[in-house]
């Protein structure tokens, strides 16, 4: 009697071993996942963002604007 209980408790014992085993991984896949759709959605929606555009006036020639508020030099490039 005492075998056939040391045995059954120690394949409950493993029983619930694997189950950890197996919920730890799966957690473990799952937030994987997501993560790795996070970060490409976040790559794609980097890419499809419009490039910036600088937009120059009389051929890139502009003058430079200096002037005095009272408090120090503005100098405006």
């Amino acid at each position: 009697m005492q075998n056939i209980r040391s045995i059954f408790l120690m394949l409950a014992g493993v029983t619930v071993f694997v189950a950890m085993l197996l919920l730890t991984f799966s957690v473990t896949l799952a937030v994987g996942g997501i993560l790795t759709v996070l970060m490409v959605g976040r790559a794609l929606s980097m890419k499809m963002k419009p490039a910036p555009v600088r937009a120059k006036t009389n051929n890139g020639q502009r003058e430079m604007r200096v002037w005095n508020d009272g408090r120090g030099t503005i100098i405006d490039l």
